[in-house]
């Protein structure tokens, strides 16, 4: 019997040892728990006794054991949230599949914490039903042209939302607008014939600038040409005025000098005999058998052609 209960209290002892050492190991865990190193651009949100307690910046913190507890942690860095595809009817009644992403960041961890359960999702939900709703007011050309409307649109709703959640929605960026594959296809006929369209405009007026060139050129050569020719005749006539007034003024100075020369004693006299040789010489000429003349009856009556020049021949005929 003594070994019997020597052998329970032994066992209680251990039992008892057990649970205060569960005790102290708890302790130790709840101590260490209650030592907080919060790092950068991080928040703790700290609720004692289930209420809302503080909000602990980064740096050494101490909690009060089994009293505070962390109750989340929020992330204060931007991040993104892909919204995933869904399907949205444009004005025309086109079904078109639109995806993006949102920019956001946590500016007050409390409202984040408590203001939704979920941040994330309700961003990426109304991101999804705005932009549902933005789309259906638009044409289906137009979705295309009109994203920075779309992600104006969606920021401005989730700015107003994120008021009550503590965040901030920088920007919203749609990533893929995909039409159903037949409106792709007709949409890219449509492209390839407005190429099309603009390739033959372009060869066109390439060729209606060609042929203006062309005959710009040859209006300008023959302008040219009929102003070479202008001057050419002109110079030429100058030149055969200049011809005309010089042989003039030769023959006037000549009549001149001759005029002086019969004036002088003796001049006469010299004039007649000059004739005279250049008589005889065109006489010579006259007795070449090869030549057939038909001359004037009075040719050979010298006094006639002296005569003829004004000039009385004198007594003794040259022989």
């Amino acid at each position: 019997m003594e070994q019997f209960f020597g052998s329970e209290i032994s066992l209680m002892d251990i039992f008892v040892m057990l649970v205060w050492g569960a005790l102290f190991l708890v302790l130790i865990v709840k101590f260490f728990q209650s030592i907080r190193l919060v790092p950068t651009q991080k928040a703790y949100v700290v609720e004692r006794l289930g209420r809302y307690s503080k909000t602990l910046d980064a740096g050494f913190h101490a909690l009060v054991p089994f009293i505070d507890r962390v109750a989340s942690i929020q992330d204060l860095k931007e991040e993104t949230i892909d919204v995933p595809p869904q399907e949205c009817f444009s004005k025309d009644e086109v079904n078109v599949e639109v995806d993006g992403v949102i920019y956001i960041s946590v500016m007050d961890p409390v409202k984040a914490s408590y203001g939704v359960t979920d941040y994330r999702y309700a961003a990426m939900q109304l991101a999804q039903t705005t932009t549902r709703s933005v789309i259906g007011t638009l044409d289906l050309d137009r979705t295309f042209e009109e994203r920075d409307l779309i992600s104006t649109k969606v920021v401005e709703v989730l700015e107003k939302a994120g008021e009550g959640w503590g965040i901030k929605v920088h920007r919203y960026e749609i990533k893929n607008i995909t039409p159903p594959r037949t409106v792709r296809d007709a949409m890219e006929m449509q492209v390839n014939a407005e190429r099309e369209r603009r390739a033959i405009m372009a060869r066109s007026e390439g060729d209606k600038q060609s042929r203006i060139n062309r005959s710009l050129g040859l209006k300008t050569e023959m302008i040219n040409r009929s102003e070479g020719e202008k001057q050419r005749r002109i110079n030429a006539a100058e030149g055969k005025a200049q011809e005309i007034i010089s042989i003039a003024r030769a023959t006037a100075s000549s009549i001149e000098t001759m005029a002086d020369v019969l004036s002088l004693p003796g001049g006469e006299n010299a004039m007649k005999m000059q004739l005279s040789e250049q008589y005889m010489k065109q006489m010579q000429g006259l007795a070449d058998p090869s030549r057939k003349i038909i001359l004037p009856a009075n040719l050979l009556d010298y006094d006639a052609w002296m005569n003829t020049v004004g000039l009385t021949p004198s007594k003794n005929k040259p022989s």
